[in-house]
């Protein structure tokens, strides 16, 4: 190995995760719930249902550990979603984008089988053997079907575990790909028809999906397979407030990823962006006076969060450290206007009729123009 090659490996060892699975990142947590709690366990469970629920709403121990909110907003959601893991029904976890959907699903995993990462990413070009299981090709050509040469899906890797499988937005698998998963549900068993035998699902196993509500139509879920769920629709930020600690919370945890630093000011240019985000969505401005039109994009909390990011970085590299509103007005254009003719309207009359009239706000109009000249 060169000098070069040496250096490259060290830096590389050297640098931080940009995203830690939540086992890792809040292994602490985890580790002080799993020593302080006494409560009855399902099978193969690593903490109990209620110290789960604890975990992603927040809490503080009896021996002085924070437990550090991982979702804000309706803790009875989150009692019926590890109420029904503790049953033999899957979650299916819906809602429109930027609703933490994955988030949640990832944390729930991390909490009840300490893996976050038996995951199945859903899209229109997902195989059935991401969901069952395929070969080693190489293998199967020179021995024929063996069990050497099976390449289990990591859903029949949680089958045999007895741990929690994830797949990522379901509606986006193909119908037949998506119906694989009946049997596996219904019967808790994975037939390898090659071999002769089966995979059985040990205790502790279960699936959480994720849906978009956007994507109703796209490969709706059959009636068959949809029985096999218990649905926990995830709501948008009731309050202003809610929503700006959501992204202050998710901004402090990447800015700190990314190595960036805390930039002064933020929070109010957080609301800021929240509040023009809010009301696009929702068509009307928080006072309830002012009527408006909606763009076409869903402009979530996970939107927000990304626009706030880009803008510390803007801010630490080419700015004096202070999160302004120049920082993040380009990101909210790029946001609002995904459509250039009808979108580019809706933004144009709501700078016009709301921006404009705020007199507070009148920094942000400028630089709102000047990124849009």
């Amino acid at each position: 190995m060169t000098s070069t090659q040496t250096n490259d490996q060290t830096s590389t060892d050297n640098a931080p995760l940009l995203r830690p699975h939540a086992e890792q990142r809040y292994a602490e947590e985890l580790a002080a719930l799993a020593r302080l709690d006494e409560r009855t366990r399902p099978a193969s469970w690593r903490l109990s249902p209620w110290a789960v629920v604890t975990y992603l709403m927040g809490g503080t121990l009896e021996d002085g550990t924070v437990i550090t909110p991982k979702y804000v907003g309706n803790r009875r959601l989150i009692e019926v979603a590890v109420a029904t893991l503790a049953t033999d029904r899957a979650l299916l976890l819906l809602g429109v984008p930027g609703t933490a959907k994955s988030w949640v699903s990832e944390h729930l995993a991390a909490a009840i089988c300490g893996t976050s990462t038996l995951l199945v990413q859903g899209t229109a070009g997902t195989s059935e053997e991401a969901v069952r299981y395929g070969w080693n090709y190489a293998r199967l050509l020179a021995e024929g079907p063996s069990q050497a040469a099976l390449v289990p899906s990591p859903i029949m890797t949680a089958m045999g575990t007895g741990r929690i499988a994830r797949v990522e937005e379901l509606t986006r698998m193909p119908s037949d790909v998506q119906d694989a998963l009946i049997t596996v549900l219904s019967e808790k068993t994975l037939p390898v028809p090659e071999l002769g035998t089966e995979v059985q699902a040990h205790g502790g196993f279960n699936l959480i999906a994720t849906a978009n509500d956007r994507d109703r139509g796209v490969n709706d879920l059959s009636a068959a397979l949809r029985r096999r769920f218990n649905t926990v629709v995830l709501p948008l930020p009731a309050s202003v407030e809610e929503e700006v600690s959501i992204v202050a919370r998710r901004v402090e945890d990447l800015g700190s990823a990314l190595q960036l630093p805390a930039a002064e000011g933020a929070l109010e240019e957080i609301r800021r962006v929240v509040t023009v985000f809010r009301e696009l969505r929702q068509g009307v401005t928080e006072d309830g006076r002012t009527s408006l039109k909606s763009p076409s994009g869903t402009l979530s909390t996970a939107e927000a969060i990304s626009v706030v990011t880009n803008g510390l970085a803007m801010s630490a590299h080419f700015g004096d450290g202070v999160l302004r509103p120049s920082d993040v007005a380009a990101g909210i254009l790029g946001a609002v206007v995904s459509d250039p003719v009808a979108d580019q309207v809706v933004w144009s009359e709501y700078l016009e009729a709301v921006v404009r009239e705020r007199r507070d706000w009148s920094d942000f109009y400028r630089a709102c123009h000047e990124v849009g000249q």
